[in-house]
């Protein structure tokens, strides 16, 4: 009998079909994974090159307050932004002078964040004030300056604010434009141009039926404050539905403090 043992003992296989099978399964199983982290890792860095940007035109019909829009999407800076219905609020993101939204090839300009003088950054929005940045300039802005008017960069006349009024650091400058309207766009000038920012002036405008349009750039871009001014409204009243309908400047109410100016 001991030596059957001892036979038996002998001619057993040194790995057993159990572990030949569990050997099996751990390999597929790290085949399948190291798929998966090929095509998960290829994506994820695809997204990450984009950084949250898209090369997408699909246009979205996106409603804010009384007026609908239709937006193309690589113009939509934030990706929870992008979809049809109402919305509160959209951010966007143009190149100028070219007005065109992000694209693979014009990455760098988007990505560059030394490239202050390429980029418009917009926000829209339903109206709350019956008056936009130029028409709070007489009834608001000018009780709140301090001392006599300047002479300021691109043909623009600069006012100072008091200290202690919110605006402190904070430049108006104005226009009077051809047509009679006033021009106003408030800035923190850099005492050096390589310290200007890509938003350190902003403007407001009234578009369509009730649309604020806040629009931000840098103030190396003063020069061509004109054309951006009238560009951007450009673009705005394009992508309203009713391309008929001619922009209005009662809203809905004129609130009491000047909390948002």
């Amino acid at each position: 009998m001991a030596n059957t043992a001892d036979e038996t003992q002998h001619h057993s296989p040194l790995i057993s079909n159990r572990f030949l099978l569990i050997l099996t399964s751990a390999i597929a199983a790290l085949a399948v994974l190291s798929v998966a982290i090929h095509v998960l890792g290829r994506s994820f860095g695809q997204e990450l090159a984009l950084g949250g940007h898209t090369e997408s035109t699909d246009s979205y019909t996106i409603a804010i307050g009384q007026d609908q829009l239709q937006l193309e999407a690589n113009t939509i800076r934030f990706e929870d932004q992008r979809h049809d219905g109402k919305s509160e609020r959209i951010d966007l993101h143009l190149l100028w002078p070219e007005m065109n939204g992000y694209s693979k090839d014009l990455r760098r300009r988007f990505d560059d964040i030394s490239s202050t003088g390429s980029l418009i950054f917009l926000q829209l929005s339903q109206s709350t004030m019956s008056r936009d940045m130029s028409g709070r300039i007489e009834p608001i802005y000018s009780l709140l300056f301090d001392g006599p008017s300047q002479k300021g960069p691109a043909g623009l006349t600069l006012h100072k604010f008091r200290r202690g009024t919110g605006y402190d650091n904070e430049t108006l400058l104005t226009a009077n434009l051809p047509d009679g309207a006033d021009y106003a766009v408030r800035c923190i000038l850099p005492t050096d141009p390589s310290f200007a920012t890509s938003g350190d002036c902003q403007r407001d405008i009234h578009v369509g039926k009730d649309l604020t349009v806040l629009y931000r750039f840098s103030s190396l871009m003063l020069k061509d404050w004109r054309a951006i001014d009238t560009a951007i409204r450009g673009h705005i009243e394009a992508r309203i539905k009713n391309p008929s309908l001619a922009p209005s400047h009662k809203m809905r109410r004129d609130p009491a403090t000047n909390d948002s100016l």
